[in-house]
């Protein structure tokens, strides 16, 4: 059972940062990186359970401590998102426009 919590975490990992690059949308992005975090919190829950007894509780207590930064980065976030949009007009990032084409530093 523990090797199919060290899967999914990485399955879950791969398809968060295959979003990240994937997309432009500045929401989508958040969303995989929550995905992301979700996939590492699978696999040290994994890593806890994996001896014989009880399981360690130092890294459940990680992963709570995890899960209450990724909720307040989370909405730290989206309130930059409603601000980029605000000034902007728009909550995706330009697609074809890098540093190196732009002539920027």
């Amino acid at each position: 059972m523990t090797s199919l919590y060290l899967i999914g975490g990485a399955i879950l990992f791969g398809l968060g940062v295959h979003a990240l690059v994937a997309r432009a949308h500045l929401v989508l992005k958040v969303l995989a990186v929550n995905v992301m975090g979700s996939g590492v919190f699978m696999v040290l829950l994994a890593a806890a359970a994996g001896g014989e007894g009880d399981p360690d509780p130092v890294p459940h207590a990680l992963v709570l401590t995890g899960i209450v930064v990724a909720v307040s980065a989370t909405a730290f976030a989206l309130a930059l998102i409603l601000r980029v949009k605000a000034v902007t007009g728009r909550a995706h990032l330009p697609e074809g426009e890098g540093d190196a084409e732009s002539g920027g530093s």
